[in-house]
């Protein structure tokens, strides 16, 4: 079964990732502390949903969306928070632009789910879940953050941004692009939509977290 084999990749990095994440907090200067904080909750997180959704897989042979959706209310706006936190170690960052971000992202994901579980039509929640996830992108490439990572002199956060950015944009392509096969095209087996969305997820929030363990750290000895 790939699927569940899958479910413990996941969980196996997850929890690897988890452990570094927060060993990590004691390796970084001070202003580190709470981006790597929260990514560590990201992968904390996960590594209890790979758990669960893992034996309900191997139980059932389903995933009901619920369970995915219900991992991704959590990490998906957490991730947004990061990058805010992350950039704003460069330059103070507004708190309208914190709370923009974070109801872009809840947003984003509740449409999603009530338009893939038809409690809305699955065009409408579509299209608002797509033009969330647009605005955010809106935010990461001309808005502040973007405007204060690139005046920043510092290699490695300027690099640990890049990448951030480029996974939130062409690894979250994946989502919605899921979505819409589902809702639209004729759907695909749960076996084979796990295997996607669990590889994706090596990338879109493993790799993502690990990103700003790189970062933090490079930039702590730096100026040590």
């Amino acid at each position: 079964d790939v699927a569940s084999g899958t479910f413990s990749l996941l969980l196996l990095l997850t929890l690897a990732a988890t452990v570094l994440l927060f060993m990590g907090t004691g390796w970084v200067t001070r202003k580190w502390k709470l981006p790597l904080t929260m990514a560590g909750l990201v992968r904390g997180v996960s590594a209890l949903h790979y758990l669960q959704a893992g034996q309900v897989w191997q139980a059932s042979g389903q995933m009901p969306a619920i369970y995915r959706y219900i991992l991704w209310f959590v990490s998906m706006p957490l991730q947004v928070m990061v990058m805010y936190f992350f950039v704003n170690t460069m330059a103070p960052l507004s708190t309208w632009l914190f709370w923009r971000l974070l109801v872009a992202s809840v947003a984003m994901v509740t449409a999603r789910y009530l338009g893939e579980t038809n409690l809305m039509y699955p065009s409408l929640g579509f299209l608002i879940g797509l033009a969330c996830w647009l605005y955010v992108l809106g935010e990461v490439f001309f808005g502040r953050m973007s405007e204060v990572s690139a005046k920043s002199s510092n290699f490695s956060v300027h690099r640990g941004y890049f990448w951030m950015r480029l996974i939130v944009s062409i690894g979250w392509a994946l989502y919605p692009l899921t979505y819409f096969i589902v809702a639209f095209a004729g759907g695909v087996s749960d076996a084979k939509l796990n295997i996607v969305y669990n590889l994706g997820d090596v990338v879109n929030t493993v790799a993502f977290c690990l990103t700003v363990l790189s970062a933090s750290v490079r930039d702590s000895g730096s100026s040590r």
